[in-house]
């Protein structure tokens, strides 16, 4: 069973990995480098939990492995969060777009150029 996304960002440590994994694949050397002061297992222990919780993904090429971030895992979180910034923005956006629609339906049925176009 994967372990909790949430948990896992929980460490600033694993954010900062997530971010240097925004876009691009690491090894776990390079991304040792871009920490700078952490070592090379914290590091490997650091994407171990990462990858538990789904976020991270590995692609081994010969005797490197290669990481990056799992975009649907991290855009399904966010997908969450989202909702809980503001649970009612969803429903009240398709709201707002119907009825413009609806006013856009009425002007163009009252305006009398739309009569002379369809009479054409």
């Amino acid at each position: 069973m994967a372990a909790d996304p949430f948990g896992a960002l929980g460490d600033p440590t694993r954010r900062r990995i997530l971010e240097l994994l925004a876009g691009t694949e690491r090894t776990v050397g390079e991304l040792v480098a871009a920490l700078g002061r952490i070592s090379q297992p914290a590091v490997s222990q650091h994407l171990a939990v990462l990858r538990d919780a789904g976020l991270v993904r590995v692609r081994a090429e010969g005797t490197r492995r290669f990481h990056a971030v799992d975009d649907a895992a991290v855009a399904a979180a966010g997908d969450w969060l989202a909702r809980l910034v503001d649970p009612f923005a969803q429903p009240l956006d398709a709201l707002a777009t119907e009825v413009a629609r609806g006013r856009r339906a009425r002007a163009g049925a009252q305006s009398p150029g739309v009569e002379a176009r369809r009479a054409r």
